[in-house]
């Protein structure tokens, strides 16, 4: 048995080899290239839900955010394009269209003989994911998962590694396929959490990431030897890759490092659901700001109140993981946008007016693709949380695909969902990528559920 335990023993070294890294930042190591740096850094990155994605018409992402720093710390300009895969980001490297893949590329054999290595070094294992359930004993070795029941992609590594490591054990795990045009990855871990699944496989970090919404899962049984990966450049570029070493070494970069491994893979990404109380006879303290600008853009103060819930619970400090503020949860581009600074997004009124604003431009710019005053309230609402961009993409991906493009729930809810796997975000149809449109889905549900509540307990 001491093969199987040696997992644990690759995970632990992989862990305490990242915090020697971290610990060990130096601002006085010195990049000794003889090569200056190009004026503009040539990046190439793929959509992914922790890579790069677009959330509010932001920018987001652990690669991208790191990247973005280093072409600014080295005054750079940042020339990122986003590729379908991560053959054709070596391709791309490889005839000098970009300078670097800022992604992680497996350190491997085969891939040693097209890049060198550099930067932000990542260690991931395939983990199992399992519900904590109060009262039971969770798995906590790989050899009891004889005669448990896994979940896994089809076609996919995970499957492979699944019937390796049964091959190991001598049989007995019952191996389940998924067709993963219909479930990917994400919504095995959701299934996992709503119990109607037992458990599932996945990488580590996005075992990690998915706990930030659902803290109620297991991630903690390794199932593979650890894997490493980093960004990466060209053979005949390895100044490039010591210029980019020197960079992460130091100590600046590593704080950014840990802030983001913080912001995407432990800061909780949920709220937890709380019954609403309407007995009281009104919503909430702020109901008269709402009464004040809701009319502004003909909605009823109760669904500005519903959203204005859903968004802070009324807490006109709030502060998400993604950086936005106040009361109605504005994006700091956003409130620039609307000539509003950070700062003033504390201030209630300035949040709930900055909304209104905004609210008012989504519903014009999409009045065009949902003529029908009622159902484009709830596109408005769902462009709210997750950004115009994706609802655009969302809309062309209904209409190519036999969906109704002028209909939300069945219609353009199921392309929105569609936008967390890369088979669809990587369609031609679609323009910008990746996002959690699971998240999406449940906001417009959860608004609309919460108004309704309201029209029935709460006088207009």
């Amino acid at each position: 048995m001491a093969k199987f335990a040696s997992y644990h023993t690759i995970t632990a070294t992989a862990v305490l080899a990242a915090v020697a890294v971290l610990s060990s930042c130096s601002d006085n190591k010195a990049d000794r290239s003889e090569h200056r740096l190009p004026d503009t850094l040539k990046v190439a990155t793929l959509y992914s839900p922790t890579s790069y994605f677009i959330y509010r018409g932001e920018p987001m992402g652990y690669d991208y955010t790191l990247v973005d720093s280093l072409a600014e710390q080295k005054g750079m300009v940042l020339d990122l394009k986003a590729v379908r895969s991560l053959s054709e980001a070596i391709a791309m490297l490889d005839s000098g269209k970009v300078d670097l893949i800022a992604y992680d590329v497996p350190i491997t054999e085969h891939y040693l003989k097209y890049v060198i290595p550099c930067g932000p070094e990542n260690y991931t294992t395939q983990v199992l994911v399992q519900p904590k359930v109060q009262g039971e004993a969770p798995v906590t070795d790989i050899t009891q998962l004889i005669g448990k029941d896994v979940y896994v992609e089809k076609d996919s590594k995970y499957l492979r590694r699944m019937h390796n490591l049964n091959d190991e054990l001598g049989g007995g795990i019952e191996i389940h396929e998924v067709d993963g045009d219909s479930l990917i990855t994400e919504d095995l871990i959701a299934m996992v959490n709503d119990g109607k699944i037992p458990m599932t496989v996945v990488d580590s970090d996005i075992a990690r990431l998915n706990k930030t919404y659902y803290p109620g899962l297991d991630i903690e049984v390794p199932v593979s030897f650890a894997q490493r990966s980093s960004w990466a450049v060209a053979p005949d570029k390895a100044w490039l890759a010591d210029s980019i070493d020197a960079w992460f070494a130091m100590c600046e970069p590593q704080e950014i490092n840990k802030d983001l491994l913080k912001q995407f893979f432990e800061q909780a990404k949920y709220s937890p659901t709380i019954k609403f109380d309407f007995s009281k006879g009104y919503i909430s303290k702020y109901d008269d700001l709402f009464k004040k600008y809701a009319p502004n853009i003909g909605w009823d103060w109760r669904l500005m109140a519903a959203q204005a819930y859903q968004e802070s619970r009324f807490r006109p400090n709030a502060r998400s993981w993604a950086g936005a503020r106040g009361l109605m949860q504005i994006m700091p581009r956003t409130a620039r946008g609307y000539r509003t600074s950070v700062a003033q997004l504390n201030n209630p009124e300035t949040s709930v007016k900055v909304a209104t604003k905004l609210l008012d431009d989504i519903d014009s710019y999409l009045i065009k693709y949902v003529p029908n005053d009622k159902e484009r309230l709830k596109f408005v609402i769902a462009a709210y949380n997750v950004g115009i961009a994706h609802v655009y993409d969302a809309i062309a991906l209904a209409d190519k695909y036999g969906l109704d493009p002028q209909v939300w729930d069945g219609n353009v809810s199921k392309a929105i969902l569609m936008k967390m796997n890369p088979k669809y975000y990587n369609d031609p149809v679609v323009k910008y990528g990746y996002c959690r449109g699971s998240e999406t889905v449940d906001y417009v549900d959860k608004i609309t559920n919460f108004y309704e509540h309201a029209r029935r307990e709460i006088s207009a």
